[in-house]
C-alpha cells in the first residue's frame, strides 16, 4: 500500500468517526432510534440493560446499502 492510499484510509476512517460522532449526537432526536420492536430493554433497581438487536440490524442494512452504491460509483 502506497503512502497515497494509506492517506486515503485514514481520511475514510476519519470521515465515519466523524459521521458516527454525530448520529450519536443527534440519537436523541431520532424518534424511532432504539425504540423499534424486538430492541430488548431490561430494567431493575439500579440497573439498565439494553440490547438494540433490530435498531442494528437497521443500522447495518442502510450502511451496506450505502457502502454498495458508493463501491459502485467508482
Amino acid at each position: 500500500m502506497g503512502l497515497n492510499q494509506f492517506g486515503l484510509v485514514l481520511i475514510a476512517i476519519g470521515v465515519i468517526f466523524i459521521i458516527a460522532g454525530i448520529v450519536l449526537y443527534f440519537s436523541l432526536s431520532v424518534p424511532l432510534l432504539g425504540k423499534l420492536p424486538g430492541d430488548i430493554v431490561i430494567r431493575r433497581d439500579g440497573f439498565t440493560l439494553y440490547i438494540p438487536i433490530t435498531t442494528s440490524i437497521m443500522l447495518s442494512a442502510i450502511a451496506t446499502l450505502v457502502l454498495y452504491l458508493v463501491s459502485r460509483m467508482k
